[in-house]
């Protein structure tokens, strides 16, 4: 039995079959494409207004105030507990939203789904806690495709439940919390980290030579790329993430972590090509979650669900392949990024604005699917291309730290976007309008890139005139 279990232990076959149940469970959520109707039906009683200006604000806020501590947390408690946490808080979420009502227990349900999406991370780190370096790349394609099939399954399965069987809102939200309860229960057999990325490294020698890999995490509604850095001599040449022996170090262990994850943030940011990426990250990103959250109800206000039939789960089962689909495109496209990589945000984002001026100007429900098919293809394009080029020459510790923070800004940039366009305490626009200035936000996303790649071939192409006229002189 003694000898089970330490092969069990140290296989990384029985822990990422678990952590895949978890994360398969945890995402086949068929409710979800039809949360705005469900809201406003005869169940909840909501107004759209109440929805958007009052109800839906809270997540943001929410998942804003924890994320920080939550991602700090998250390593120092070696992940499982957060796992366990997040499986706590989706049981809350869904009993809230099956038994509660009013807006004021709606809010809470927006508080404890924060909780859920912040402690996500915890999903996406703990298996490189568990598993050696040889196995990063075949686990996080495993983990990531397990979540992207069961998005997928959910929402076709919602779709087919709400049109064929005339399932009930109420009874498509019970399937859910029973395949979260499933998920909570899977969590519990997760063997326990000895080891994390920041606060519990397994020892020093480790530590040197882990950043020879380099290997990207993934979020559900973010999807990424994986790729590895084989080649030392393109490996990041900067210090590694212990402190160097002659700098004095702060007595307390915790203290140390964070002030050399500063470090690694002012070094990782004085690169001026990861900054550039990044800012499109964050700012693209602030704008997609913000679409991803309202959409629902733009799809209401055009087709109202109570005289016109659904079909926010097919929509969503689409999207969901199509991003797949570019995602996967990327990896087979051979073009120098660093002289195209600007160009492509800034025309990929032009098409993301395009998309959502449409939703904004037509009135046929149609057209608005339509749009929001192209805007999250582009957006999953993008994305992709933004992780392979952030993450090629950093570890696998500064990608998780980089992959951090950017998301921490663009949520910042989000909450900023959701206090004064959408907060019935701001200006409290109706959905219409929102999407309006959504579709301005990503112009000038598309005009900032857009001037700067012209500027970056115009100067490619004065120092290739400067280096031949220096020949012709020579």
């Amino acid at each position: 039995m003694d000898c089970c279990k330490e092969a069990i232990s140290s296989s990384w076959i029985y822990p990422t079959l678990i952590l895949c149940a978890n994360g398969f469970f945890s995402t086949m959520r068929p409710s979800e494409s039809f949360l705005t109707p469900y809201l406003t039906g005869p169940d909840k009683k909501l107004t759209i207004e109440e929805v958007t200006n009052q109800v839906f604000p809270v997540w943001t806020y929410s998942y804003l105030a924890l994320l920080f501590p939550v991602f700090l947390i998250t390593d120092y408690a070696r992940y499982k507990p957060i796992i366990i946490l997040q499986g706590i808080s989706f049981i809350i979420t869904w009993l809230l939203l099956l038994f509660a009502h009013g807006v004021v227990a709606m809010q809470v349900v927006e508080f404890f789904y924060g909780m859920v999406t912040a402690t996500e991370v915890a999903y996406y780190a703990y298996i490189y806690s568990v598993v050696s370096t040889e196995h990063y790349q075949k686990v996080t394609s495993y983990c990531r495709s397990i979540t992207l099939v069961a998005a997928t399954v959910a929402a076709v399965l919602g779709q087919l439940l709400v049109s064929l069987a005339h399932v009930s809102y109420f009874y498509l939200n019970a399937i859910t919390l029973a395949s979260l309860a499933l998920a909570f229960v899977c969590s519990f057999f997760l063997p326990m980290p000895q080891r994390s990325m920041f606060f519990h490294r397994k020892d020093a020698a480790e530590t040197l030579q882990g950043p020879d890999k380099v290997v990207a995490t993934f979020s559900p509604n973010k999807p990424c790329g994986c790729q590895e850095d084989t080649d030392p001599a393109s490996a990041d040449t900067r210090p590694t993430p212990e402190q160097p022996a002659g700098q004095p170090q702060p007595q307390n262990h915790a203290l140390r972590v964070l002030v050399q994850l500063s470090k690694d943030l002012r070094e990782c940011y004085s690169s001026r090509k990861l900054l550039y990426w990044s800012l499109w990250w964050a700012l693209a990103t602030a704008g997609f979650n913000q679409v991803l959250n309202y959409i629902q109800v733009l799809w209401d206000f055009r087709a109202p669900s109570h005289s016109s039939a659904v079909y926010n789960g097919a929509v969503e089962a689409i999207a969901t392949f199509l991003g797949s689909a570019t995602s996967m495109v990327v990896g087979y496209v051979k073009l120098n990024w660093d002289l195209s990589g600007e160009l492509a945000l800034g025309i990929f984002s032009a098409m993301d604005a395009g998309s959502l001026f449409l939703m904004y100007f037509t009135d046929n429900i149609w057209a608005c699917y339509a749009g929001y098919l192209a805007f999250k293809a582009c957006y999953m394009l993008l994305i992709t291309i933004a992780t392979f080029q952030i993450a090629v020459n950093l570890s696998m510790e500064r990608y998780a730290l980089m992959f951090g923070f950017n998301n921490f800004v663009a949520l910042v940039i989000q909450t900023i976007l959701t206090v004064v366009v959408v907060d019935s305490k701001g200006l409290g626009l109706d959905i219409s309008t929102q999407f309006l200035i959504y579709g301005s936000y990503f112009t000038v996303i598309a005009g900032i890139f857009l001037i700067r790649s012209i500027y970056t071939i115009i100067s490619i192409k004065c120092r290739n005139i400067s280096v031949a006229g220096e020949s012709i002189d020579h």
